[in-house]
C-alpha cells in the first residue's frame, strides 16, 4: 500500500511538471467531449495559458466580461468596487431557458425560506450553488481555476451539461478579494524565472510585508462573513441573502507540504446551532470530491484539522443559514513551482485539483438536488418551531448614550435580512435603560432566528477544547450594548426596513461656550477636526451640570471667546462637525455649574495629535490595518506609516503619538533607544499585544507578567498537540471593572467593559489601585473558551497600564481593542490613548 502511494505520488508530480512544461487548456478541462468554437479561451484573452503566469485581476476581470459577452449562458454583474476601486464581479451561471425566468426561479428559491414556501415540492426546483474562489489573495490557485472553469461551463457541449445546468444556477465569484490578488500576482509574476525554480528559498516564494493575503486595508476578509464591515463582504453578503444559495464553496491555500483537504472537518468541532444533518450531506458531497481526485492520482484528506465552529468564515457561514459551506484547501506552490514533501508542486497543478473540485461540486449538487432543496426546507421550517417554543420572545439593545453603536449593530442585522424594530416607549429593564430614540428590538419569530442566536449567545461549555478561529464573538458585547432578552416583543412600534441616518444636532448660537459628552463612538472624529480647524478645546476631568443637563468624565468644552474664529464662523464650523460626525453639540450661556465651572482647573487643554505606526518586517499586519482602518475611514484622522526598515532614519520629532501593534520581531538597539529618546521629551508611545512585552524588556515600562507553570501529566505523545492546542487562546470574550475617572476609560457609562483577548499575556496589577483602571474581575469569562489553567491566571489581572518615562507616557494593552473592524466598543480605549495620555 505505501508503494503504492508514492507511486501515485511520483505520478502526480511528474504529470505536473510535463503540465507546466506543455500547458494547454485540455491539462484543465474534461476530454472527450466537444467546446463550442466561438466561446474564447482563456489564452486568446489575457493572452497566456492558465497556469503559466498569475492572472491578474484586471485579465480576469476582462475574461469573465468577454465570457459573459460570447455566452448565453451567462450573466455579469458588478457589484461594488473595492477600497482600491476594482470591481467585484458577479456571474450567474445556468442554462439560457432558466435566464429567461431567472426572477421566478429566485422568488421561488427565496419561499423554501419562509412560511409561505414550507410545503412547496422542491422536486422541479433548481439548485443554487454560489463558488467564490482566492478570498486570500496569495492563495491564487482558485482564481487562476475560475478561468478553466467559467470557459468550461460556457462552451462544454452535450447533454450532459445541459441537464446539469438546467438543474442548477451557479453563482461564481471569480475573485473575492481583487486588491489581494492583484498584489500577490504582481509579485510572483515579477519574481518568475525562465527557468522555473523550485528551491523554496527563491524571492519568488517569499512575498514582503504585509503580502497577498489580505485585502487594501490588511484585512482576513474570510473573517468578515458574518459582522460585514468591508466592502468586499458586503458584496457577496448582499449576493447570499438575494439568493439564499444551497451550497457555497470557498477555496483556498494551505501549506506547501500538505495535500488537498475538503469539507467536513474535525466532527467535534462544529457550532451546536449547526443540524447534525448538514454535516451529514457535507460528508456524502464528500464523497464526489473523492471520486473526482482519485481519478486524477490527488491525494486529499478530510475531516482533520479544520472546524465548522465559527460563523464569520465563508465555509461555516452558510450553516446556520440553511446552506452547506464547503472548505477546500489546496497544497500552496506559493508561485510557479516548488519543492515540497510530496514531490515538486506546480502552480497548473494545484489548479487543476481546485478545478475538478469545483467541478465535483455541481455534480454532487445536481445529484443530490432534491435531498439538499428539502434540508434548505426544513431548516427554516424547523427554526421557526424552535423560536415558537423558546421562551426568550424578543431581545432589546441600544446605548442611552451613544446612537451610533447601536446603529451599527442594526446595520449589519440589516445586512443579514434580520427583522428589527424600534421600541414604541423607553424600556426599564433589568437595570437597564433603553432609550426609544437609541434601542432596537428583536422579535425572535422569524426565519433568521438561529442567525439572531448565533450573533446574540453567550456560550463557555464545549465539547472539544481546541478551535480553528475564535470562540467568542457576542456581538452586542462587542459593540459594549446593553441588551436584555424579553419574554415578550409587545414594546415594538414599526419594522424597521430602512434604516434612517445617523444625525448630528447643535443648539443655538452661543457667545459663551459648547459642550459635548465623550460617550458618542464618534467623538474622536470630532475631536479631530476641531483641532485641524485651529478650535481651542478642553475636556473635564471631572462630572458637572450646567444648565439642567449633566455632563460625565471626558465631556467637551469649547469655549466661545479667544478663539482663531469669530462667533458666527466658530458656530458654522461647529454645525458641520456635528452633522459630520453624527454628534450632539449643546449650546450654553453660563460657566456656572454644579461641580466643576466651566473655568475650572479640572478642564485640560487638547492638544492636535500627529499620529505614526510602526509597520513592516516584525508587525503583524492584521492589527497594523485595523487601526489604519479605524483612523482613515471611521474617525477620518491621517496617520503616518512608518516602515520597521527606514524607522532609523525618521525624524520622529514632528509626531505627538506613536503606536506599535502586535510586534514578533522586536526592534534594533538603534532604533530601541531613539523611541525611548523620543518619549523622554514627550511622545507617547502605544503598544500592543506581544509589544507589551518588548517595551517592559527593554525598560519602556515597569510591568511584572504572570507566568504559568503548566507541566503534563498523564498526557501522551500522540495526545501532546491537543494538550497544548487547549492552552492557545484562540480569542474570547472577558469581562473588565473600569475606573471611570481614569481618562482611559473617558466616554464609558457602565463600570464594566466586555475585552476581547486572543494572547496569552497577563500582568500583574499595580500595587497602587488607581493605577489599574481596567482590571479582570474574578470571574472574568463572559463566552468564549479559555483552559482552567489560564483563567487562572487571567484573574484580576490588568490588561492596560500606563507609566510616564521622562517627559512622555508609554502605554501597554496586553490585547487588540480594534479587533476585526467589529469591535466596536473598545476603539474609544485606543482614541482615549491617543487624546488624552498626558492626563494619565
Amino acid at each position: 500500500m505505501k508503494k503504492l502511494l508514492v507511486t501515485l505520488c511520483f505520478l502526480s508530480c511528474t504529470l505536473g511538471l510535463v503540465a507546466q512544461e506543455n500547458l494547454t487548456l485540455d491539462y484543465y478541462i474534461p476530454q472527450g467531449i466537444s467546446y463550442n468554437p466561438n466561446i474564447p479561451k482563456p489564452a486568446d484573452v489575457i493572452g497566456h495559458e492558465v497556469g503559466e503566469w498569475h492572472v491578474t485581476h484586471d485579465k480576469l476581470m476582462f475574461y469573465m466580461q468577454t465570457l459573459a459577452a460570447s455566452s448565453n449562458r451567462i450573466t455579469i454583474e458588478e457589484r461594488g468596487t473595492t477600497f482600491e476601486g476594482r470591481p467585484l464581479l458577479l456571474l450567474t451561471i445556468t442554462s439560457p431557458e432558466n435566464h429567461q425566468n431567472i426572477d421566478e426561479i429566485q422568488k421561488n428559491h427565496l419561499a423554501l425560506t419562509t412560511q409561505a414556501g414550507s410545503n412547496a415540492n422542491v422536486s422541479n426546483m433548481p439548485i443554487v450553488v454560489y463558488q467564490g474562489f482566492s478570498i486570500h489573495g496569495n492563495e491564487p490557485s482558485g482564481a487562476n481555476a475560475g478561468l478553466a472553469y467559467a470557459y468550461y461551463l460556457a462552451a462544454a457541449e452535450g447533454t450532459e451539461i445541459e441537464q446539469l445546468l438546467e438543474n442548477t444556477i451557479i453563482l461564481m465569484d471569480p475573485s473575492f478579494n481583487p486588491d489581494g490578488l492583484q498584489r500577490f500576482a504582481y509579485w510572483a509574476n515579477t519574481n518568475k524565472s525562465n527557468n522555473l525554480n523550485p528551491d523554496s528559498n527563491d524571492r519568488e516564494y517569499h512575498e514582503v510585508w504585509p503580502g497577498g493575503r489580505t485585502n487594501h486595508y490588511w484585512f482576513d476578509m474570510n473573517r468578515d462573513w458574518l459582522p460585514v464591515q468591508l466592502p468586499e463582504s458586503r458584496a457577496r453578503i448582499e449576493t447570499f441573502h438575494k439568493w439564499m444559495p444551497n451550497i457555497l464553496t470557498d477555496h483556498h491555500e494551505m501549506g506547501t507540504n500538505s495535500t488537498f483537504f475538503f469539507q467536513p472537518g474535525e466532527p467535534s468541532r462544529v457550532h451546536p446551532l449547526t443540524p447534525k444533518i448538514n454535516q451529514e450531506l457535507t460528508a456524502e458531497i464528500g464523497t464526489y470530491h473523492a471520486k473526482a481526485l482519485d481519478k486524477i492520482g490527488s491525494l486529499y484528506y478530510s475531516e482533520e484539522n479544520y472546524d465548522d465552529y465559527y460563523y464569520g468564515k465563508g465555509s461555516t457561514f452558510p450553516d446556520v443559514n440553511g446552506g452547506i459551506g464547503i472548505l477546500f484547501e489546496q497544497a500552496s506552490s506559493r508561485g510557479h513551482i516548488q519543492e515540497s514533501d510530496n514531490g515538486i508542486l506546480t502552480f497548473p497543478f494545484t489548479i487543476r485539483n481546485q478545478f475538478t473540485t469545483a467541478l465535483s461540486t455541481i455534480e454532487a449538487a445536481q445529484k443530490m438536488r432534491v435531498k439538499i432543496l428539502t434540508y434548505q426546507q426544513n431548516f427554516f421550517k424547523d427554526a421557526l418551531t424552535e423560536a415558537a417554543k423558546n421562551k426568550t420572545k424578543a431581545i432589546v439593545f441600544g446605548d442611552a448614550k451613544d446612537a451610533a453603536k447601536a446603529w451599527h449593530l442594526a446595520e449589519i442585522l440589516q445586512r443579514h435580512k434580520i427583522k428589527f424594530n424600534t421600541l414604541s416607549n423607553d424600556l426599564n429593564t433589568n437595570g437597564k435603560l433603553f432609550k426609544k430614540e437609541t434601542s432596537y428590538i428583536i422579535p425572535m419569530n422569524q426565519r433568521n432566528a438561529r442567525l439572531v442566536n448565533a450573533m446574540f449567545e453567550k456560550r463557555t461549555s464545549f465539547t472539544d477544547s481546541l478551535f480553528y478561529d475564535i470562540s467568542g464573538w457576542t456581538f452586542p458585547l462587542a459593540f459594549n450594548l446593553d441588551y436584555q432578552e424579553l419574554n415578550s416583543f409587545s414594546n415594538a412600534a414599526s419594522e424597521i426596513t430602512e434604516l434612517p441616518p445617523l444625525k448630528g444636532t447643535i443648539g443655538t448660537q452661543t457667545n459663551y461656550a459648547y459642550l459635548f459628552e465623550w460617550n458618542e463612538y464618534y467623538t474622536p472624529k470630532a475631536l479631530n477636526k476641531l483641532l485641524n480647524n485651529g478650535i481651542r478645546v478642553k475636556v473635564g476631568k471631572s462630572p458637572f451640570t450646567v444648565e439642567g443637563k449633566t455632563y460625565d468624565y471626558g465631556s467637551i468644552l469649547i469655549p466661545v471667546q479667544n478663539q482663531k474664529l469669530d462667533s458666527d464662523q466658530l458656530y458654522k464650523v461647529l454645525t458641520q462637525i456635528a452633522e459630520e460626525s453624527f454628534i450632539n453639540i449643546t449650546s450654553v450661556g453660563t460657566g456656572h455649574a454644579m461641580g466643576i465651572d466651566l473655568g475650572s482647573g479640572d478642564f485640560e487643554t487638547v492638544e492636535k495629535q500627529e499620529i505614526a505606526m510602526l509597520v513592516g518586517s516584525g508587525i503583524t499586519s492584521y492589527d497594523a490595518g485595523e487601526i489604519w482602518h479605524l483612523l482613515d475611514q471611521r474617525y477620518d484622522t491621517k496617520l503616518t506609516k512608518l516602515d520597521t526598515e527606514y524607522l532609523n532614519r525618521v525624524d520622529l520629532s514632528r509626531y505627538t503619538a506613536i503606536v506599535i501593534p502586535n510586534s514578533y520581531g522586536g526592534l534594533d538597539k538603534s532604533v530601541t533607544e531613539k523611541l525611548k529618546t523620543w518619549v523622554k521629551n514627550g511622545g507617547t508611545l502605544i503598544g500592543f499585544c506581544s509589544t507589551t512585552e518588548w517595551l517592559a524588556k527593554n525598560e519602556f515600562i515597569d510591568l511584572k507578567f504572570k507566568k504559568d507553570t503548566l507541566v503534563a501529566k498523564n498526557i501522551s505523545f500522540d495526545q501532546r498537540q491537543n494538550y497544548l492546542g487547549a492552552q492557545v487562546n484562540g480569542g474570547a470574550i472577558f469581562e473588565a471593572n473600569l475606573d471611570r475617572s481614569h481618562p482611559i476609560n473617558f466616554g464609558y457609562k457602565n463600570k464594566n467593559l466586555a475585552l476581547f483577548r486572543d494572547t496569552n499575556i497577563y500582568i500583574e496589577p499595580n500595587k497602587n489601585s488607581y493605577n489599574n483602571p481596567i482590571q479582570y474581575t474574578y470571574n472574568p469569562l463572559l463566552s468564549g473558551y479559555i483552559s482552567e489553567e489560564k483563567i487562572k491566571l487571567l484573574k484580576n489581572s490588568v490588561p492596560f497600564q500606563v507609566q510616564r518615562l521622562g517627559s512622555g507616557r508609554v502605554i501597554a494593552f496586553t490585547d487588540n481593542t480594534n479587533f476585526r473592524a467589529f469591535w466596536y466598543g473598545t476603539n474609544k480605549l485606543f482614541m482615549n490613548a491617543i487624546y488624552f495620555s498626558k492626563l494619565m
